[in-house]
């Protein structure tokens, strides 16, 4: 490492003011600032500085997300010899789902961080960090047979759409990740939602064995077949909780992404408030639906409830964003609480898209600034009770 910062110590001069590749200055900076802690501190309005920069707390997030990208090539796999009949050894799986998942990883990273160069030089800035993150995030919220143009589109539109219009990287009101989710959900239905498109292959319908669905437990909930949430069946609790059953890439299993929170939380990263807040706001919501049961939805496990669609992927990496979630202490609560309420709500209640988790993270989104705004005065007000004045 030492003759690596030698070297760029030595060719820096070439991309500073007045060097021959002067206008590559923040391409050379951000390579920089990835490699090795800048020396220097920010000169104004920061106050209260951090033993560690975005960056490496960035590459600790992708961390996090390893389990739930590891499984999901492994699951790509499973699910797609599941599908056509095929008993094959373990590595076989991985390499397919690797071949599957990596170029959605890759166009995601490519398409991303070229629009984030692109507009650091034209303003002159540095390249921000946050799409170390979202780089990740967005291709483990889709499904693995989604072709990698409506990728790089839904990609672009979520970094100028979602976060450059607002000023980059901590400006943005809404998770870019979920941006491009809903894009895709929006713009093209049919590739975003349906039967075919959670199990590799199945779209082609090749070699699919008779009688096998491909729809995610949510969906077979939606339409009556409750019958598959039954102990030893497909959907039961253990398969939920572990994940191998179809979905999108990351979220199926409930177990990796706990691994993944467990690194956030010893981290110091994620906040546990708004994880525990969702998962409670998620469980009492599913609890009295699970009472009333009007509908088959209605009627899953309140605690399956947490493990299956993006819930518990939303509530650990989604919802817990520093830049678009509440920030004070007791807002988190609230968000995190309101989160999981709306969550399950949009599940039960809407039968053409049973996965509200997007939806209800978005919306909180929203909202998140008005929470903060009302507790702050909260404070302000029981503060200024406090005051005697002396006449």
């Amino acid at each position: 490492m030492k003759a690596l910062r030698q070297y760029l110590d030595k060719i820096k001069p070439n991309f500073e003011k007045g060097g021959k590749f002067e206008k590559l200055h923040s391409s050379f900076d951000a390579f920089e600032t990835l490699l090795f802690v800048p020396k220097t501190t920010s000169k104004n309005g920061v106050h209260i500085h951090d033993a560690i920069d975005s960056k490496r707390t960035m590459a600790v997030v992708v961390l996090a997300l390893i389990p739930a990208l590891l499984f999901g090539i492994w699951n790509t796999g499973y699910q797609h010899f599941l599908a056509t009949g095929q008993a094959i050894d373990f590595w076989p799986m991985v390499g397919y789902g690797a071949l599957k998942v990596l170029p959605i990883v890759v166009v995601s990273y490519v398409v991303g961080l070229g629009i984030e160069f692109m507009f650091a030089q034209l303003r002159g800035h540095e390249v921000a960090e946050g799409f170390l993150v979202s780089g990740m995030l967005i291709p483990l919220v889709l499904p693995a047979d989604v072709p990698l143009w409506m990728v790089a589109v839904a990609t672009a539109f979520s970094v100028i759409i979602g976060k450059e219009v607002f000023g980059g990287t901590g400006m943005n009101i809404w998770n870019p990740a979920l941006i491009a989710r809903a894009f895709l959900f929006f713009a093209y239905p049919s590739k975003m939602s349906g039967d075919l498109i959670w199990v590799s292959g199945m779209s082609s319908g090749e070699g699919i064995v008779d009688g096998y669905s491909g729809a995610t437990a949510l969906g077979n909930a939606a339409i009556g077949k409750m019958d598959l949430f039954a102990d030893g069946k497909a959907f039961d609790l253990w398969n939920s909780f572990i994940g191998t059953i179809p979905g999108s890439i990351g979220e199926t299993s409930t177990l990796a992404i706990l691994i993944g929170a467990i690194v956030l939380l010893a981290t110091g990263i994620g906040s546990w408030k708004i994880m525990l807040s969702v998962f409670a706001g998620g469980f009492l919501m599913a609890l009295g639906f699970n009472a009333i049961g009007a509908n088959e939805l209605m009627s899953v496990d309140p605690l399956q409830q947490l493990c299956l669609g993006g819930f518990a992927f939303g509530a650990v990496f989604m919802a817990t964003d520093p830049v678009s979630g509440a920030r004070t202490e007791k807002g988190k609560f609230i968000y995190g609480f309101l989160v999981g309420v709306f969550a399950i709500m949009i599940r039960v209640f809407n039968p053409a898209y049973p996965e509200g988790v997007m939806l209800a993270i978005l919306l909180m989104n929203t909202f998140a600034p008005l929470i903060d705004h009302l507790i702050v005065q909260q404070n302000i007000k029981r503060r200024l009770k406090r005051v005697k004045v002396n006449a």
